[in-house]
């Protein structure tokens, strides 16, 4: 599991892909985002420019991102 502790209140989704190296390029999680391959907390998101604070956990290509203060 990536941990992503945050800088600010919160981390854009696609950012956050980006940062666990989950994606290569915002176009990338733009198409995942948009293809419904995106979890977080259990529940399927289609906007890439979604806002992820702490205590929410990402799930992309198997992997699990948690996002931590």
């Amino acid at each position: 599991m990536e941990i992503i502790k945050l800088r600010e209140d919160y981390i854009k989704l696609g950012q956050a892909l980006k940062a666990a190296g989950l994606a290569e390029s915002g176009v990338e999680a733009k198409y995942a985002a948009q293809d419904g391959l995106i979890q977080v907390n259990g529940e399927t998101v289609y906007q890439r420019g979604k806002k992820l604070v702490d205590g929410d956990v990402v799930t992309y290509k198997g992997e699990t991102i948690k996002i931590t203060k």
